[in-house]
């Protein structure tokens, strides 16, 4: 039986600017069918949480212009699941304002915090730690995060490093490190004693109030304003005007960095989170040559362990690439080497710059 005390909230708001042109402002990755199996990124995350918690548990939470976007994609929730920030003000604000308006409903909610846009592999494994970390936070007032076994020594992710004992699989974290640069990374790999730091929280709502009201205060007293709003016909005109004022941080900077209570659950469940073309590129299906592609319309000579996205019915006559990033998305061609990926974003702040905001 599902645990009523158990709630959802899909974070479902960034524009993921690393999956240009493929991603836009208007459209951006979470709502495309980007793995090429007919669902989006939301809707196979949607259906996934389906299996731990009722369908009226599960909230998303993304910016204004999506509503009717997530509202299309996903027509079994209503419009009160669709959580609306008027603003972009990183993750801290925005699970601020999930867990005071859960509490307002529901003082005793475990909440589990999730983005949109990551792949799994083996749904299993990943709902059992789940409800591993949700049993946790039930008993003991824990902050949770999943923590994600690293294959590699990637600089892209951070990473968690925490005690090797243990009580049925939930580790007291001892240190978070944001991004290492190489050697450092290859330590960490090489100790066992880190994660990867996959964003996925679970919590009570009352062990995440305290966290907010001891480590960030200033987005505790701004959302605290509205305790007698929430989840009232006032709830988003109260937010269009405070959520604003909020700060810009992560809920990793403004809350598990500075928390002593906060404990992981290292697993394995085939994740990565999807965050730039060399990492679907990993996901996958490798076709001739470890190429990847669903666009059958393809001429390709000496093309090796490239990803190629052409719309549907366009030939692509390509030679002599290796490793590159190959997109033709309406108005905009990319080609780029794999290995300077990081740099797409960058690309994209160029345009902005320049007033080309119609490519974004």
């Amino acid at each position: 039986m599902k645990n009523t005390k158990n709630h959802v909230f899909i974070m479902a708001g960034g524009v993921g600017s690393r999956f240009w042109p493929k991603s836009r402002n208007n459209f951006p990755k979470q709502f495309i069918d980007i793995l090429g199996v007919g669902k989006s990124l939301l809707q196979l995350t949607y259906e996934r949480f389906l299996k731990l918690t009722d369908p009226d548990h599960i909230y998303i939470v993304t910016n204004k212009q999506y509503k009717n976007l997530v509202l299309d994609q996903l027509p079994g929730i209503s419009e009160e699941q669709v959580i609306t920030e008027p603003s972009r003000n990183n993750t801290a604000p925005c699970i601020a304002y999930a867990t005071f308006k859960l509490a307002a409903q529901s003082p005793d909610a475990n909440m589990v915090v999730a983005p949109s846009d990551h792949f799994i592999l083996y749904e299993d494994i990943f709902l059992k730690n789940i409800q591993k970390g949700l049993d946790a936070a039930n008993a003991a007032p824990y902050l949770v995060t999943l923590g994600i076994t690293p294959t590699r020594p990637d600089t892209g992710y951070g990473y968690i490093r925490f005690e090797k004992t243990g009580t049925e699989g939930v580790h007291k974290v001892l240190q978070f490190t944001e991004k290492p640069v190489l050697e450092k990374a290859q330590e960490f790999l090489a100790s066992r004693e880190y994660v990867w730091n996959g964003g996925i929280f679970i919590w009570n709502v009352q062990t995440a109030l305290a966290a907010f009201q001891q480590h960030a205060p200033e987005i505790y007293a701004l959302f605290a304003k509205g305790r007698d709003v929430y989840n009232t016909a006032a709830e988003q005109e109260f937010i269009d005007y405070e959520y604003p004022k909020s700060p810009n941080i992560s809920v990793d900077f403004a809350i598990m960095e500075k928390a002593d209570n906060v404990y992981t659950i290292p697993a394995d469940f085939g994740w990565s989170d999807l965050g730039t073309w060399a990492s679907l590129y990993e996901v996958a299906e490798k076709k001739e040559n470890r190429n990847v592609y669903s666009n059958n319309n393809l001429h390709l000579e000496e093309t090796h362990e490239s990803i190629i996205h052409l719309p549907p019915g366009k030939l692509g006559v390509i030679k002599g690439l290796k490793d590159f990033i190959i997109v033709d998305d309406k108005d905009v061609l990319l080609i780029y080497p794999k290995k300077d990926e990081q740099q797409i974003k960058k690309v994209t702040e160029t345009l902005k710059l320049r007033d080309q905001d119609n490519f974004l």
